[in-house]
């Protein structure tokens, strides 16, 4: 849609990027905090500062892959404390879902400011907005659907875990090491473009029909 080289790629990214992972992690923390475990607040990764979140090599990923093409990586897990919620069980999974929905806010908030400027030419620098919201949704987007992938230590594990009743909700934090390196497995596969083109393409189109 828009020709772009890769450091206006990086530059357009970049914004919606951060903001992205700075609200799905925070949304995770408060919604635990809501739910009696104060650890991520303990822990300072409730403020809204990107510094606190950025993992190393999600942010190498979100380069690396905006060199390339699109851009997507991930922040550093909000720590959590299961046995501080009040309903272990039914809380885990309602915390789990507040960082994929946190996602799917901003998306729906970054399509209504880009048809806000796009339709909207004699708004000052209306397609260098644009572009930065259309950055914004699509990212976001494809965070969404990226994370509720049933792999850990994504959201999508937790989620599996819970809708198949397995007792032990603590066993997709031991198998995030293991879950990570298949993972990154994973994301060079043609089932990981399968999945975005399939799933997250198309919901984006959804956002911005005509796009």
């Amino acid at each position: 849609m828009f020709e772009l080289n890769t450091l206006q790629r990086i530059i357009a990214s970049a914004p919606g990027f951060l903001l992205a992972i700075t609200l799905h992690e925070v949304a995770h923390g408060y919604a635990a905090y809501l739910l009696g475990d104060d650890t991520a607040k303990r822990a300072g990764r409730l403020t809204l500062s990107p510094l606190a979140h950025l993992d190393p090599v999600g942010t190498l990923m979100f380069i690396l892959s905006s060199i390339f093409g699109f851009g997507f990586g991930w922040a550093k897990p909000v720590p959590v404390s299961p046995w501080r919620l009040r309903n272990p069980r039914r809380d885990r999974a309602l915390l789990t879902i507040a960082g994929p929905a946190a996602n799917f806010l901003q998306a729906v908030a970054w399509a209504l400011l880009f048809r806000a400027v796009w339709f909207h030419p004699a708004i000052p620098m209306a397609k260098g907005l644009a572009i930065l919201c259309f950055y914004g949704a699509a990212i976001n987007v494809v965070l969404l659907v990226f994370n509720l992938l049933p792999i850990p230590p994504l959201d999508g594990a937790h989620v599996a875990a819970w809708i198949l009743r397995v007792r032990d909700l603590s066993i997709v934090d031991r198998l995030a090491p293991v879950g990570f390196i298949a993972l990154l497995l994973f994301i060079n596969t043609r089932g990981f473009e399968l999945i975005i083109g399939r799933v997250a393409w198309p919901l984006l189109g959804w956002l911005l029909p005509g796009m």
